[in-house]
């Protein structure tokens, strides 16, 4: 869609969405009744949801803003992450289809994107929370994984043209943001960290802790300088809508060329934080056993789907002669899931002390049992970093977990 630009960038308001979406060709009938709720819940963006009361017609119109909302003006921000946003979209709808958002219309100047709505959908978090139960996410999201990653790889795609895209996918200010947030400031005293002080002792430790250090360095290094493919960069469960038939992947504004086992890693990682959190939420004890059962098997379950689709791709879509050699997909593969379970440590550990947490721990309403599933998740997290080089299987991270959520001090 052609859409001309307004003169210059301004953040919107509901009424400046509504004016917006009248002038699209397609959505909305000419007799459209619209009506807009800004509903981002985010830390970085302006989110407008259209409806048309005259049907059943709807858009969702975002808009990056100049500085991070969660922290304010004294944050900026560059404004191409939306342009990066909408083409990792454009891409991914591409390789995945179905599986995120239709592109509608953009306007790069404006910083915004018009989208398919997904209001028939929920966030995950939330239906996480609640106790929903997904038995197709796994396959979904296994899929996504290793098609987004393989095709946008030295692996899938064309080497010269993988150096082209790296260079449209430079961006400096929210990796700078994940550079901060995940590999540094929880290992220090830093301004942004947020945590409750009765873990107080915890914090402390997380600054002391030498032979943790030296792991968060290792995978820091990889992340700054590892560019095996596209990543959508900030894959949790705040970012995937669900139904129990549907997985849809949204808000890709991190995405850049990094190591693939950080997205991979960032599943499995928010999927472990709401396994730490079952015990504020489910009383009694053979429903809690039930739920958390549950939640270590789609753990195993997204690892087993992604590496047997990846393993697929390599098999009937290899593009890297030498790749074909014996052994290396093996060593390959091996090596992506030591780097995801180091990964998804680290997230484990950032969204306790650091600046951004989950609704699945902090909103638990008892304080005890808060603290409780705080104290778990980063024991959790601790061991995934310090055992990550050195494990093989998915079942052995299943063993550290169990361990570490037996030995958490309570």
């Amino acid at each position: 869609m052609e859409v001309a630009p307004l003169s210059q960038y301004r953040p919107f308001t509901p009424q400046d969405a509504i004016e917006l979406a009248k002038t699209l060709p397609g959505p909305f009938a000419a007799d459209a009744n619209l009506d807009c709720h800004e509903i981002g819940d985010g830390n970085l963006n302006l989110v407008f949801h259209i409806t048309d009361q005259n049907s059943d017609k709807s858009i969702i119109i975002k808009q990056a803003l100049p500085y991070a909302k969660v922290v304010g003006e004294s944050w900026p921000l560059s404004l191409v992450r939306a342009r990066i946003e909408r083409e990792i979209l454009q891409e991914e709808y591409r390789l995945c289809p179905g599986m995120v958002p239709e592109v509608y219309h953009y306007d790069d100047d404006l910083a915004l994107t018009v989208m398919e709505d997904l209001s028939d959908h929920v966030i995950m978090r939330k239906g996480l929370i609640e106790g929903v139960s997904y038995p197709l996410f796994a396959q979904h999201i296994g899929e996504f994984m290793a098609r987004t990653l393989f095709f946008t790889s030295d692996l899938g795609m064309n080497q010269q043209l993988k150096k082209e895209q790296q260079g449209r996918f430079i961006n400096p200010d929210q990796c700078k943001i994940t550079e901060d947030l995940i590999f540094d400031e929880p290992y220090r005293i830093a301004e942004k960290n947020n945590y409750d002080v009765s873990i107080e002792d915890e914090a402390e430790a997380l600054r002391t802790d030498g032979e943790l250090h030296l792991e968060v360095a290792l995978l820091r290094e990889k992340f700054l300088t590892h560019g095996q493919a596209l990543l959508h960069g900030d894959l949790h469960t705040g970012s995937i809508f669900v139904t129990p038939e549907s997985t849809k992947v949204i808000d890709p504004e991190f995405a850049y060329y990094g190591p693939m086992g950080f997205d991979v890693g960032a599943v499995l990682a928010n999927l472990l934080l709401n396994y730490a959190s079952l015990p504020g939420w489910i009383q009694d004890e053979t429903a809690l056993h039930e739920r958390e059962t549950l939640l270590l098997k789609m753990v195993r379950d997204v690892w087993t789907e992604f590496e047997s689709r990846f393993r697929a791709l390599w098999v009937n879509d290899l593009v890297d002669p030498m790749a074909k050699t014996a052994g290396y997909q093996d060593l390959y593969v091996q090596q992506l899931f030591r780097d995801s379970i180091g990964f998804a440590g680290a997230k484990m550990v950032r969204r306790i002390v650091g600046l951004a947490h989950v609704a699945d721990i902090d909103t638990i309403p008892n304080a005890t049992e808060r603290e409780h599933a705080q104290r778990k998740a980063l024991s959790i997290g601790k061991a995934l970093i310090k055992n990550n080089r050195r494990l093989n299987t998915i079942g052995e991270v299943l063993d550290i977990v169990s361990t570490a959520v037996t030995t958490t001090k309570v």
